[in-house]
Formats: C-alpha cells, sequence, structure tokens
C-alpha cells in the first residue's frame, strides 16, 4: 500500500457520523453536568445551550466536507481539521453567550469541557471506525469489486493506481482489453464476462479520441444491475474542480470552473467579514506604530499602493507598508526584491521577513476584493511574463487573491528567482482552489501564525 493508511472510500461512517457527533455531544455535556453539578437532569436553558451545541457540531462539520472527505484523509489530517472545527465552534459559543449578555447564566467549565470531552469523543470514533474497516478488509470485507474495461495500456495504469489507493477498498475481480475496433460480437462476449464475475462496479477505461466505444460499451451494460464508472484518462491535464454537471440540458465534465458556487462564497466571504474584522482591530495599535515608523524612518508616503490582479482576471490596487525608499521603476517592469536589495530600508527590511508591511491588506479584505486565505496575488508585470510559461498560470485568479495561502504555509514565499519555484507556487495554489473548504481556511490561517509570517525567503 503506498502512502500514509487513508480510510475506506465506501464506510459507513459517512452516514453516522452526524449521529455520532451528535450523541457525542450529548454525552459530553450530561457526565460534565453531572461532574460539575452533581446531578445527570439538565435544566431547560441547559438542555437548549447543549442541544445548539451539538446541532452546531453537525453543521459545521457538514459544511466543512467532515462527513464526506474525512475517509481520504490521512489521522493527522482528521485531528486538525476537527480541531480547527470545534475552535472555531468555541469562538462562535463564547461570542454568542458574551454577545446576548447571557454568559453569567451559564457555567464556563461546563461549556469549555462539554467542547473539549466532544472532541475526544468524536475522534476515538473515527479512530474504531478506521480500525474496524482495517479488520474488515484483512478478512475480504468491505472491498468493493471492479471490472475493468478499456484499452492495455489505460488498463495498467488504472490498475497502479487502484494498488497506490488500495485502502479505498476496490479490488480487480476481472478485466477486458479492448481491441482497435470493437464489434457486436466482443459486446456480446463482454456483458456474458460481467455477469458471471458477480463484480459490483464496471470501469470504462478509454480515453478520450476514443469516446465513441465508451458509449457502445455504456449501452451495452446498462441493463446489467451494476455501477458504471467512466474513466477517461485525464491524469496528463491539470484539471481545477473537476465534476459532472448538467447545463443547458446536456451533461459536461467541468475541467476548469472556479469552486466558488453555491454557498461557497457567502460562507467564504462571511469567514473574510469576520475574521478579518476582529484582526484589524486587534492590529490597529500595531498599524499605527508602523505608520509612524515608516513615515520617521525615509521620505516617501506610508502605504504603497500597486495595482494586481484579481479574482477572474479584474484589476484591484493592493496595499503594503512602504518598505523600499522612493525610486523609479522603468515602465511595464517590476523588479523583484531580491536578498540585500539597496532598496529596502532598515525598517523595510524587517516589515518584510515578518510580513508586517502585508497587514494594510486587511483593509482589502474588508472591501472584498481579497480574502484572509487564497493566491497570493503577482504585478501585472509578473503575470504576463509567467502566463506563458507555466501551465495553468492563470487559473489561480478563479478565486480572490489572499493574505496567506496554502503555497505560504508550505515555504513557498519571497522571491521566485527560478521558474521552478513559480511552477511549485502555482500547484499549490490550484492544489488550494481544487482542494477548498472552510476547514482548509483554518488549517492554513492556524500554520500560518506559527510559522507562515517569517521566512528566510522573505527580504
Amino acid at each position: 500500500m503506498a502512502g500514509p493508511s487513508r480510510f475506506s472510500k465506501y464506510e459507513p461512517f459517512q452516514m453516522l457520523g452526524p449521529l455520532v457527533d451528535f450523541l457525542g455531544v450529548v454525552a459530553a455535556g450530561l457526565c460534565v453536568h453531572r461532574l460539575r453539578f452533581g446531578e445527570w437532569q439538565l435544566d431547560d436553558q441547559y438542555g437548549a445551550a447543549l442541544l445548539a451545541i451539538a446541532l452546531l457540531v453537525v453543521l459545521a462539520n457538514a459544511l466543512n466536507g467532515a462527513y464526506q472527505n474525512w475517509r481520504s484523509s490521512s489521522f493527522p489530517q482528521v485531528l486538525l481539521q476537527l480541531l480547527m472545527v470545534w475552535l472555531g465552534i468555541a469562538l462562535v459559543v463564547m461570542s454568542l453567550l458574551f454577545l446576548a449578555h447571557v454568559a453569567e447564566r451559564y457555567s464556563r467549565l461546563w461549556v469549555g469541557f462539554t467542547l473539549l470531552g466532544s472532541f475526544f469523543l468524536s475522534f476515538a470514533m473515527r479512530v474504531v471506525a478506521y480500525q474496524a474497516v482495517k479488520v474488515l478488509y484483512r478478512r475480504g470485507r468491505l472491498r468493493r469489486g471492479v471490472f475493468l474495461v478499456g484499452p492495455e495500456s489505460q488498463l495498467l495504469d488504472v490498475g497502479k493506481d487502484m494498488r497506490r489507493y488500495a485502502s479505498e477498498g476496490f479490488s480487480i475481480v476481472g478485466v477486458h482489453r479492448l481491441k482497435r475496433t470493437l464489434c457486436e460480437e466482443e459486446l456480446e462476449k463482454l456483458v456474458k464476462r460481467v455477469e458471471l464475475s458477480g463484480t459490483r462496479e464496471i470501469w470504462i477505461c478509454v480515453p478520450l479520441e476514443r469516446g465513441h466505444e465508451a458509449q457502445l460499451l455504456f449501452r451495452a451494460l446498462q441493463q446489467l444491475m451494476v455501477d458504471v464508472r467512466l474513466i477517461p484518462g485525464l491524469k496528463d491535464m491539470r484539471l481545477l474542480n473537476h465534476r459532472v454537471s448538467q447545463v443547458a440540458g446536456r451533461y459536461a465534465l467541468d475541467l476548469s470552473v472556479s469552486p466558488m458556487a453555491g454557498m461557497a462564497p457567502v460562507i467564504k466571504r462571511l469567514e473574510d467579514i469576520v475574521l478579518g474584522t476582529l484582526i484589524s482591530v486587534l492590529i490597529l495599535p500595531v498599524c499605527l506604530v508602523l505608520a509612524v515608523v515608516v513615515k520617521l524612518s525615509s521620505p516617501g508616503p506610508v502605504l504603497f499602493k500597486q495595482y494586481r490582479t484579481g479574482i477572474n482576471g479584474k484589476r484591484f490596487k493592493v496595499y503594503k507598508f512602504r518598505s523600499m525608499a522612493m525610486h523609479q521603476e522603468p515602465e511595464g517592469q517590476v523588479t523583484q526584491a531580491k536578498r540585500g536589495d539597496a532598496r529596502v530600508t532598515r525598517v523595510g527590511a524587517f516589515m518584510r521577513r515578518t510580513s508586517l508591511d502585508e497587514l494594510p491588506q486587511f483593509y482589502n479584505v474588508l472591501q472584498g476584493r481579497m480574502s484572509i486565505v487564497g493566491p497570493r496575488p503577482h504585478a501585472l508585470a509578473h503575470n504576463e511574463h509567467y502566463r506563458e510559461l507555466v501551465e495553468s498560470y492563470m487559473r489561480r485568479h478563479k478565486v480572490k487573491p489572499g493574505i496567506t495561502g496554502w503555497a505560504q504555509v508550505n515555504g513557498l514565499r519571497g522571491e521566485t528567482d527560478t521558474l521552478e519555484k513559480m511552477e511549485q507556487r502555482v500547484e499549490h495554489d490550484l492544489w488550494y482552489i481544487d482542494n477548498w473548504s472552510l476547514g482548509l481556511d483554518l488549517k492554513i490561517i492556524f500554520l500560518t501564525v506559527f510559522k507562515g509570517f517569517a521566512g528566510s525567503n522573505a527580504y
């Protein structure tokens, strides 16, 4: 098995998860109430609070994809995802109690230990479910048989990936290698083989240029009581938020679309408003001090303003504390700061190393032109330079640019003096867009606090 152990794709926890989390909160609340007040019975106000917390936990996990995505995540990922959800819920609950002026009616110990206890119960149940799945796999249970159909080269690739992701629970029960011409006799033979195999799924593994054969295969197999999947072989294409959708009454395979659809942009905007406002208030004294220091350290304005590319390629003006002495750049050219750059002031060097020069961008966030988390916006000249050199470069603008991002917390910040560095940054940006969730944003913010602000590449 390649890579870390992962949860089963068909694990029943995706259906039982909400019930487990709900009961975990209730159980934790009752136990803590017994220890704190000496009785199991909750009065109306504690009962209502416990019900609200339990529903909030289930809703937050559902919005964060915890009941769908946990099965394909490693233990550390699951733990961090749950931790981010519970920390967010703790912040929301405490804020509501304070803003509603009812904090004195509830025991803070009860609220805190109810959340702490339910967190450990929820994670423990996921551990139990994972171990149970492993045991069942060893005994040959829960595996889903798959019959593969396609050209030999395609089948070999799919077979390798199935072995690589063996913990997803698929096993090959039959293979049919397609020849160059697909005739009626071959289709009849295939149907009989599939029926005799007892398979639960058929994967039609054909490249896009042989799409007409996929149609013939599907028509021949559609009367069988098995699941049919099309594996078109798109591994050599850099996809973005790919899925199947229905447009104009037709099915479409989305190859590159924005993930910000449905409730996603609403959730992300609420995240930016709530966290952006809170952070802006907290950093206001720091910003005032930095503004005075920048003004006194060298002639020129306090803020540096520059046009950058935003969502869907629209330009916007980004704000930063000025970190360089005033100078004139050749028209259409933006020179990246280098180590020991003479243009950077002493104060500016400190701000750039610690990312304090980026703090005014929280105003961009409140404006709605940036997000707290997203791909970092590059200068317009850099976009024009790299769009022809890096595959899918401009697709990083499918979402709002961010103050911090997945690339930055993975060490890809500062100067991009080689094409390889930019390719790595773009790859991380596209991965973030393709895997966006509220939990991922909170994880990136959490990592930014501890390792994303400063780095050896920032100067």
